[in-house]
């Protein structure tokens, strides 16, 4: 995994940060995402799986889905996702599936990340697609909000 960042990341990714302070407004795990496409955020979404009661309502799912509407098409090329943790396998799919080009995320999740930390299918040689990936940006800030969020459940 590169940790290669362009200008533009972090902007984005504060973004994303303020989407996942909008999951706590519904007791949500804080994670939020965008997807952009030449500079224009085409899809949000933050943690909803309380709210819906599902557990597929994650950030990741939700900002494909919008960005899917979006551009008309299941296929999310020359965009990028920026979510604050790590994807979880699930998400991982998701991105394969829609064949994001590049995702950057925040802190790294050691018990459920799917993009180097538990498994990596971000980069695995059997898929047909395997985006850019760059992780640890506003790694901190992400963590942050995740720590607050289950310091706060105990």
């Amino acid at each position: 995994m590169a940790e290669h960042f362009f200008p533009r990341d972090e902007y984005y990714m504060r973004l994303a940060l303020r989407e996942a302070a909008r999951a706590l407004d519904h007791d949500d795990v804080p994670v939020g995402a965008v997807v952009v496409r030449d500079g224009e955020v085409i899809g949000a979404g933050h943690n909803e799986r309380e709210l819906r009661a599902d557990p597929t309502a994650h950030a990741e799912t939700l900002a494909l889905r919008e960005a899917s509407a979006s551009l008309g098409s299941w296929r999310v090329l020359d965009a990028v996702l920026y979510v604050t943790l790590e994807p979880c396998a699930m998400c991982a799919g998701a991105v394969v599936l829609a064949r994001v080009p590049r995702v950057v995320f925040g802190a790294h999740d050691p018990k459920a990340g799917a993009a180097g930390s538990v498994v990596n299918l971000l980069d695995e040689p059997r898929f047909n697609h395997r985006p850019q990936v760059a992780g640890g940006l506003l790694a901190q800030e992400s963590a942050d909000l995740l720590r607050g969020f289950f310091a706060s459940r105990r």
